[in-house]
């Protein structure tokens, strides 16, 4: 189904891996020029190195860390003509209340939390002022599936999706749309490290990470493919009455009351 996106430009953040990597390869795809960010300039090469191989669409890079007061405004500054904003970058640790110090708590929020809130604030005032565009917000179902031993994450990415409903709520009449993606557990090597970390505890051997997937929807993680195609179907004039809403995609994860 052609997406009608050609000729859009779109910036991923957290774009050179993962679901912010597969969002771009799509977006390519469907014939947009890219923007990626992260803070690695060498994995911020690979990234265009294999979208190059599928797709051929210009793709800038820019490497920085959103958390970084500022930054915000110098991409706006620098590429002020973007039709999609996704907000990707940034993950928040697992651990309750006594093991997230302030400091690490503050560190997580300031790229996550702060990081979506400061790229919305500047890209919204440039799509409203050219009365078109979207912000995509990749959030989390741990801001639904509420975990005291992901504490940090849940109210983070609870916050989010207050900010992103609140937002998308009144953006009609800027004529921009505003929307959040819930993922439950994707397939990256985030995941995949967590599994490990959780196969020591639980079974004493970190090898043994893969057998923890049987509890979870369809016996396994969602693929990244699978959250980039909804991220490029919300992000298309085929879902142009779509704003001020979150979208879960975890296989059923909160409405059965566990995260695995």
């Amino acid at each position: 189904m052609d997406m009608r996106l050609n000729g859009r430009t779109a910036l991923v953040t957290g774009g050179s891996k993962g679901i912010g990597l597969a969002i771009a390869s799509m977006l390519a795809e469907e014939g947009c020029s890219l923007h990626l960010v992260a803070r690695s300039q060498r994995d911020l090469d690979a990234a265009r190195d294999k979208l190059a191989r599928t797709a051929n669409v210009d793709v800038q890079l820019h490497a920085m860390d959103l958390a970084q007061r500022g930054r915000a405004a110098q991409l706006a500054a620098t590429c002020p003509s973007i039709d999609i904003l996704v907000n990707n970058a940034g993950s928040i640790p697992r651990g309750t209340l006594d093991e997230i110090g302030e400091d690490r708590w503050r560190e997580a929020w300031d790229l996550k939390v702060f990081g979506y809130i400061n790229m919305s604030r500047e890209f919204y005032r440039l799509m409203k002022a050219r009365r078109s565009g979207v912000i995509i917000n990749i959030l989390g179902n741990g801001g639904e599936a509420l975990d005291a031993g992901y504490i940090a994450g849940a109210a983070g990415n609870a916050a989010l999706m207050a900010f992103t409903r609140a937002l998308g709520g009144q953006s009609a009449k800027d004529g921009v749309r505003v929307i959040g993606i819930n993922p439950g557990p994707v397939a990256t090597e985030r995941l995949a490290a967590l599994m490990r970390k959780e196969a020591q505890t639980r079974f004493g051997d970190a090898s043994r990470w893969q057998e923890l997937a049987a509890g979870f929807p369809f016996g396994r993680a969602a693929t990244v493919d699978e959250i980039a195609s909804t991220v490029v179907l919300l992000a298309s004039d085929r879902s142009s009455y779509t704003t001020g809403t979150v979208f879960t995609i975890d296989g059923g994860i909160v409405n059965r009351g566990s995260l695995i």
